[in-house]
Order: C-alpha cells, then sequence, then structure tokens
C-alpha cells in the first residue's frame, strides 16, 4: 500500500493572496516597499519592513494579527475539513523574534554561504531541493505517492521532481498553471 504526502504552497494556495503584500499595505510600508523592491532580494526586503514596522512602534502582536486576516483559500480550507491532519511539516523562511522583541526573517538557503544552485527558483529556496528532502525522509520506510500543490513560478522547480504516481495541482490561471499547460515537453 502506498502513502500520500500533500505538500502545500502558501501564498496564493492555502491563503487567498500574498501574505508580505498583505501586510505591507495593511501597516502602511506601501512606499517604502517599492523603493526598495528592485534592490533587495526578497527575504531581505521582508526582514527590513519587519524592521522598520519595529522602528515604527508596532509589535509582534500587531503584525500576527494583520496576518490573520489574510483569507484563507475557500477550496483548500474545505480539503483542511475533510482530511484528519497530522505530521505537519513546515519548511519556510526562518524567523524568530530577536532579543529586543523584533520579528526577524532569513533565506531558508543562505544565498550568502550555501547558494542552492538551482536556475528555476528564487535565492532563498529551492523548493525543488525541499521535496527531494521530504521524499527522502517519508519514503524511508515505504513508497510515498506526492501531491503538490502551487501557484506561482517558484512551484515548477518541485512539480519536475515529482516521479511517476505523484499528481501537480496548479492554481488555475496562475503562473504555474499558465507555464504548464503553455510548455510542450510536458
Amino acid at each position: 500500500m502506498v502513502g500520500t504526502v500533500v505538500v502545500f504552497d502558501f501564498d496564493r494556495t492555502i491563503i487567498d493572496g500574498d501574505s508580505d503584500r498583505r501586510m505591507i499595505e495593511e501597516m502602511g510600508l506601501t512606499q517604502l516597499f517599492n523603493q526598495l523592491l528592485r534592490t533587495m532580494p526578497w527575504t531581505s526586503l521582508m526582514d527590513r519592513m519587519t524592521m522598520e514596522l519595529h522602528s515604527q512602534g508596532n509589535t509582534i502582536s500587531q503584525i500576527a494579527d494583520c496576518l490573520k486576516r489574510v483569507p484563507l483559500h475557500p477550496q483548500i480550507m474545505a480539503t483542511f475539513r475533510s482530511v484528519h491532519a497530522h505530521g505537519i511539516q513546515i519548511h519556510s523562511n526562518p524567523t524568530f523574534v530577536d532579543e529586543e522583541e523584533r520579528l526577524r526573517i532569513f533565506p531558508y538557503h543562505d544565498y550568502a554561504t550555501s547558494p542552492h544552485g538551482c536556475s528555476l527558483c528564487p535565492t532563498n529556496m529551492c523548493k525543488g531541493l525541499i521535496i527531494e528532502q521530504i521524499r527522502a525522509f517519508a519514503c524511508a520506510s515505504r513508497k510515498k505517492r506526492f501531491i503538490y500543490l502551487g501557484d506561482g513560478r517558484g512551484d515548477y522547480c518541485p512539480s519536475l521532481k515529482l516521479e511517476e504516481g505523484d499528481h501537480v495541482m496548479p492554481r488555475k490561471d496562475y503562473p504555474l498553471w499558465e507555464h504548464m499547460f503553455s510548455n510542450q515537453l510536458l
């Protein structure tokens, strides 16, 4: 018997929007964000945005409250309600609260000291490498079928790591969907 591992992207897949942009817009950082957008890698930019929020007197609780208002995608919520979830692992850019009670955000793959080398993924995270790590761990005891849900360009690489019997479920009319259905090699 084959078990199943379901892997979800987060922004625009589990939630019906982009958590980073939601925080930036709701907390009044759009102008600064737009000024810095082309000058910094995404994860460094988001770390800079949280530092700016803290310098303006915002607390971690206020940031968390803002993010809690991001709507969950209704079809994904229906899936969660119908499936008993256990053994959930989260692979994300690492965050921590520093000694001054500020939220800090760092890349999953440190592009300065240990770049992942994947030309399909952003510098902060190769989801294809993460899929390989999950597969190695999950399949140690028996074969697993993988189902990958995603939406963006960064979800193409992990979809290429799927094997026979696995499935990718791209969000319709988003970059991953468009790329998959325009690529004649697939």
